[in-house]
């Protein structure tokens, strides 16, 4: 191994600690607001999603922690740890990409025809991530020197279009919830110092949060499949992976922060102006309970 790849070998495990720290680090941050809205309160379908995304993400991420600081002679073959972390990874994405799903299914009025439409792209996600990360020929794995394993991604054209599926749906997601938002509130009423209580406009300020931050990090890792030399292609994979699970927590405590009644029940309309709200009992002016999603 020559100094250009041991550099880019650094390269990727930094990209590989940074966002776990990041990760831990939130999760260590929030943990107090995890207890008041989530713990404390009773549990409803929101609640174990955001649990679900939470702790299969951190659980996760100590599994390939302790592996890789095992000594060489304890570690799991290489071929185990890759199929057993690609396992975490996308049952990770598939969490987010269902609670992205919901939360446009509960803006769109509980939309049975969205919901299925939602459903089956994100089925059709799941195969084309599969193709991408289980496939005959998507990857090979290397034992390192020092008993480690690293993963090369295969330079495919089927394997780096399979990597593009989720940004493709999170901008549809994104499209859709700034479509519904406008046509609800108006662009006015979306104003960055409007009221945080107004569930409509939190869920729009939150998702725009959310697209933009995950484009900063798709594009690059993305640019990594098509530019990238064997050992920097896909390196900043799991730093996507880490950051949508910390925006869709950080996004779903703020909703619970928000407002007491969740986003999954009847709809009602705000008797001041007559604009749709999306919570039984929730007036933008107040944030009483009812029921979680």
């Amino acid at each position: 191994m020559d100094v250009v790849q041991a550099h880019q070998m650094l390269m990727t495990r930094y990209a590989v600690l940074v966002p776990n720290i990041i990760l831990i680090y939130d999760h260590m941050a929030t943990l107090t607001e995890e207890i008041v809205f989530i713990w404390c309160r009773p549990k409803a379908l929101s609640s174990v999603l955001f649990l679900l995304n939470r702790y299969v993400a951190v659980l996760g991420n100590i599994y390939v922690f302790i592996n890789y600081l095992l000594p060489a002679s304890v570690k799991l073959s290489c071929s185990t740890y890759k199929l057993s972390r690609q396992v975490l990874a996308s049952l990770q994405v598939f969490i987010v990409c269902f609670i992205l799903a919901l939360r446009t299914y509960a803006l769109y009025d509980r939309s049975r025809c969205l919901l299925a439409l939602l459903v089956i792209i994100i089925l059709a996600f799941v195969g084309g991530a599969s193709t991408g990360a289980f496939g005959h020929h998507s990857s090979t794995v290397t034992n390192l020197p020092e008993g480690g394993c690293y993963r090369i991604y295969a330079a495919e054209k089927i394997i780096r279009l399979a990597w593009m599926i989720q940004p493709v749906y999170e901008l549809l997601i994104f499209v859709l919830t700034v479509t519904r938002a406008l046509k609800t509130r108006g662009l006015l009423r979306l104003s960055l110092t409007k009221s945080r209580r107004n569930i409509i406009a939190v869920m729009f300020q939150d998702g725009v949060m959310f697209f933009g931050v995950m484009t900063l990090f798709e594009i690059p890792n993305i640019l990594t499949y098509y530019h990238g030399s064997d050992i920097l292609r896909g390196s900043l994979r799991t730093f996507t992976d880490c950051m949508s699970v910390t925006l869709i927590s950080r996004l779903m405590l703020n909703l619970h922060k928000s407002v007491d009644s969740g986003i999954l029940s009847a709809p009602t309309r705000d008797d001041d102006d007559g604009l749709l709200v999306l919570t039984t009992g929730l007036d933008v002016q107040s944030t009483n309970s009812s029921h979680y999603w």
